[in-house]
């Protein structure tokens, strides 16, 4: 009798599209995709979009610099076309206004300040001196990391030579001066150590400790490094808004799925024949049936927020109209996506089988599951073509970077490319209901 029912069930497995696809495809798909986004692969060829700017005019600016332009895990930039400029204008040096207007647009993650003197905050372990400054994305937490690991690191590389020499004054600070044969013997081999900081050796590698890659683990201390994450007021638990948004999306996704499969018990009930042969057709139906989802969605979207807003203290009222644009128009393309979906299946089976799958792996393109900075910049230019993607990016314009309803053009734009296409292909889908 066993072995009877072990054959019944491959044999019903074998004719269940949908259940095979749950059992080996969706596994596979969510494996491939954490295991690009945290296996060591993929952080080899992520690089750090970073703006530079040097206000230290001597050598020791220029060798860092040159140095953080060697590094293979960074992307830098020092030139810029003017804010606004057209694209026939030419680029010109960033200076601090410019880079922190970059950061905060997000068209990098980091911007480095070298400030002018940085010679004297070199090997200081009183906390003296002229620090770097780094103004970073808070959408990005690990990018300013990465970066000041970096900095760190070329510290080393681009001027020993002023290392060795701050050094020995923090000690004879300290421990007392130098004997006269010592400060010679010093004097002699710092030039030899700043030589060997602009050399190159066959295989590529700059500096007395070589160029990109390595680890900077204990270098800390070598340069003054300090951190101004470029914020609004009241941002401290800034984060609350991208969960709020990538859980509120993922969730309206499977809302606006069941709520379209209703179009489904309609057909098996016989309720869609008397629709149609009323007055208001299938495309009334569809509209209706839209117009629900979309404000049983905004309904969805605004409870989530308000429980954020009231229990994790998320700015909410203070970014109201940004948030009400984006609520609505996400809302409303995923209504759009549900009637895809419904329309597309013949039961509601297939329905959940299919919408869990597809929902799913959206979500975790999107940036619903796990932020996409996480991501290869391949994965990253993936989640372009998910309109969740889309919509999780302009609810991080509306909170983190403080942007106005004008600026959240490009987003709102394309969810509603997105919604007409869902559109116009429910519709065409539903034919097959007035046919039959």
């Amino acid at each position: 009798m066993i072995p009877t029912l072990l054959r019944v069930y491959w044999t019903a497995l074998s004719r269940d599209r949908v259940a095979q696809a749950m059992t080996f495809l969706l596994p596979i798909l969510f494996f491939s995709i954490f295991a690009s986004v945290f296996g060591n692969g993929m952080s080899k060829t992520a690089r750090v979009p970073v703006v530079v700017v040097s206000e230290d005019t001597t050598a020791v600016g220029r060798r860092l610099v040159d140095a953080l332009k060697a590094e293979k895990s960074l992307r830098v930039r020092t030139t810029a076309r003017p804010a606004g400029a057209a694209q026939d204008v030419p680029e010109v040096p960033i200076d601090r206004a410019r880079a922190q207007e970059m950061v905060r647009a997000g068209d990098v993650s980091v911007a480095v300040v070298i400030p002018a003197g940085l010679d004297t905050s070199l090997a200081r372990f009183d906390g003296g001196g002229n620090a770097i400054t780094l103004y970073s994305d808070p959408s990005d937490p690990i990018a300013p990391q990465v970066v000041a690991g970096m900095l760190q690191k070329v510290g080393m590389t681009a001027a020993p030579g002023m290392l060795a020499k701050n050094g020995v004054g923090e000690f004879e600070r300290y421990s007392g001066p130098l004997t006269a044969q010592q400060r010679t013997a010093m004097e002699r081999w710092l030039p030899a150590l700043d030589s060997l900081a602009t050399a190159r050796d066959s295989s590529g590698r700059g500096g007395l400790l070589g160029g990109a890659g390595g680890d900077t683990t204990g270098l800390g201390g070598l340069l003054k490094v300090e951190n101004r994450a470029l914020l609004g007021p009241k941002r401290d638990n800034a984060m609350v808004s991208f969960y709020a948004a990538g859980i509120a999306v993922m969730f309206l996704l499977f809302m606006s799925s069941a709520a379209g499969g209703a179009l489904i018990d309609e057909v098996d009930s016989g309720t869609l024949d008397r629709v149609l042969t009323a007055r208001v057709g299938m495309n009334g139906l569809l509209a209706g049936k839209w117009l629900y989802v979309t404000s049983l969605g905004v309904v969805q979207i605004c409870v989530m927020f308000l429980w954020a807003m009231l229990v994790f203290k998320l700015d909410l009222l203070r970014h109201l109209p940004g948030f009400a644009v984006m609520t609505v128009v996400t809302a409303a393309t995923a209504a759009a996506f549900g009637l895809v979906l419904a329309t597309l299946c013949r039961t509601r089976q297939q329905l959940s089988g299919i919408s869990t799958i597809v929902i799913l792996t959206l979500s975790a393109l999107g940036g619903s599951m796990f932020p996409r900075f996480l991501m290869s910049p391949g994965m990253q230019r993936m989640g372009l073509f998910t309109f969740n993607g889309w919509a999780l990016d302009g609810y991080i314009k509306v909170f983190w970077r403080e942007a106005r309803v004008p600026e959240l053009a490009p987003q709102v734009g394309v969810l509603l490319a997105f919604m007409v296409g869902f559109l116009v292909i429910a519709r065409l889908l539903a034919r097959r209901w007035e046919r039959g």
